[in-house]
């Protein structure tokens, strides 16, 4: 009922936004509009919100119905199996924090596996029921690193969807032209048409998605626009060119050294610097070479360093940028960019025809050796230089396991990046077998899915130790985290033993046996869990 008792004034142009303002701050600091202050402004507050929303129901005028959407477009492919269906709905039932935030239990997180049963329902190329198909879209909201998997497993219907409700707008802005297909390079009309009055985004996917077939065609049509178009486009356009960077890019490249934009400068010369034919690695491996010499006067042969004192223009237009970060001397930081783009091969050379490792074995003199073997982390990187990355890496028993130049975790998980999948699990899982699981994560993270059985084990095994020194889990939860994500199902039954409770010793924490057992328990548990995933999307794997 509507209480009358007070008069309240009309409310102006905007009042509901009024009404809600004084609602979130309150009587006591706003008044109500119409109201007076005191113990009746909450009354005259309430009325007024419930005069105001009799007059916005009342006050919609007729107009004519909208038109009817246009149907859903079909989705050709083959349906999820039965199993697989289930399935997916329990894994998007899950919410985090549903457990109100206490212990995990042995529950597996369902939905840090979404991911993973995402990429094996694309690779088999199913469609999604189409119940699933809002819930896909809200899970991909609030997870942007799901979003590329959600879209292609949601397919054309995801789309239609999404131009239906503000909420999924970004599936619009993630899917080149909301959906629409993109033309082919043959089609050299539509693609002309679509690249000059197409939106950014559909600009962006028309040029990766020709740079991928056709890379001198996509250099083409950059080029024909280039001197038109905005600086911070000039940047994301030039991005797409690391796909399939070639020779042929080069002659484009230099002449975006001379771009307006210091940023598009910065990613040309970085682009270049990682073709070791190109003029500017020549121009760098010169430079380099000039600051980096082997004394042969000393007892033993060693690397000695004469930073560069000035970076002039031409240093400048080549991708050195001038000036240092806070706390970085300006000479170390232009010999680092300096080492960094020149080519590794300038190296056996400059310093004696010796190979990486015997390089890298040098001594250096003046405190040089971490600025020059950080920079030759990054150019090995950079130039996908596997020779380099083993030598920089070093055994990964050695002490320290950091090797001679990758001075922190973060650069040996990037080195590892440049070897092939065998090898950079052989290296992982000789680094745990050496020094345990206390600096392994972002290794872990370098190596591809499922982990081998050596790596595995190794893991495996260093958690078992772990779990026998008697302190408790929790450092360890994110290793257990990425075993649970990524340690083959198979491995399963190797863990039944770790799932009992062990005696507690004198030196074990209190109740540190019952968490490991419990962690153990969850970690079979998903094992077995992304088994089923595995068999209810392939039915005809032996189960």
């Amino acid at each position: 009922m509507i209480r009358t008792s007070a008069p309240v004034e009309a409310p102006a142009a905007g009042a509901w936004e009024e009404l809600v303002t004084t609602a979130l701050l309150g009587t006591d600091r706003r008044r109500p509009p119409g109201g007076a202050p005191g113990r009746e402004a909450p009354v005259a507050l309430l009325d007024a919100a419930a005069l105001e929303t009799v007059r916005r129901r009342a006050g919609l005028r007729p107009a004519p119905a909208a038109g009817r959407p246009e149907p859903a477009p079909a989705d050709p492919r083959p349906s999820l199996p039965a199993a697989a269906a289930r399935r997916l709905a329990l894994l998007l039932a899950d919410r985090p924090g549903a457990a109100g935030g206490g212990r995990r239990g042995t529950a597996p997180d369902l939905m840090e596996l979404l991911p993973q049963w995402l990429a094996a329902a694309n690779a088999h190329g199913y469609a999604p029921p189409p119940q699933s198909l809002p819930a896909l879209l809200d899970a991909a909201r609030g997870r942007t690193d799901l979003r590329p998997a959600v879209l292609a497993f949601a397919g054309p219907r995801a789309l239609w969807l999404a131009r239906l409700n503000p909420d999924w707008r970004f599936a619009l802005r993630a899917a080149p032209g909301g959906g629409a297909s993109l033309p082919g390079p043959e089609d050299a009309d539509r693609v002309r048409l679509l690249w000059e009055e197409g939106l950014f985004a559909e600009r962006v996917a028309l040029l990766a998605a020709i740079r991928a077939r056709r890379p001198a065609a996509a250099r083409e049509l950059l080029a024909g626009t280039w001197a038109a178009e905005r600086a911070e486009d000039r940047l994301m356009f030039l991005d797409s060119l690391r796909t399939g960077l070639a020779p042929e890019d080069e002659p484009f490249l230099e002449q975006a050294l001379a771009d307006r934009s210091r940023n598009v400068r910065a990613t040309a010369a970085e682009l270049l610097s990682a073709l070791p034919g190109s003029a500017l690695a020549a121009r760098m491996a010169a430079r380099a070479g000039a600051c980096v010499a082997v004394d042969h006067t000393r007892g033993t042969p060693t690397i000695v360093v004469e930073a560069p004192h000035e970076c002039d223009a031409s240093m400048e237009r080549d991708g050195v940028v001038p000036r240092p970060p806070t706390g970085r001397g300006e000479r170390s930081w232009w010999l680092g960019q300096l080492l960094e783009a020149a080519p590794l091969d300038t190296w056996t050379g400059r310093l004696g025809g010796r190979g990486p490792q015997e390089v890298v074995a040098l001594p250096v003199a003046d405190d040089w050796q971490g600025e020059l073997h950080a920079a030759w982390c990054r150019a090995a990187v950079r130039q996908r230089d596997a020779r380099w990355a083993r030598a920089l890496l070093g055994p990964p028993a050695a002490p320290g396991a950091g090797g001679p130049g990758a001075v922190s975790l973060a650069e040996r998980a990037k080195l590892l990046g440049t070897l092939d999948a065998a090898e950079r699990a052989e290296w992982v899982a000789g680094f745990i077998a050496a020094h345990g699981l206390s600096e392994a994560f972002q290794l872990l993270g370098a190596c591809a899915v499922p982990w081998s059985a050596p790596l595995g084990r190794a893991v495996v095994d260093a958690l078992n130790i772990a779990r026998d020194a008697g302190s408790y889990p929790w450092s360890f939860s994110g290793v257990m985290g990425l075993a649970e994500r990524c340690l083959d199902p198979a491995e399963a039954s190797r863990l039944d033993a770790l799932m009992a409770v062990p005696d507690e010793t004198e030196d074990t924490s209190p109740g540190a046996g019952g968490y490991w057992a419990e962690a153990f328990q969850r970690l079979v548990t998903t094992l077995r869990l992304r088994s089923a995933m595995a068999r209810e999307l392939d039915p005809a794997q032996p189960g």
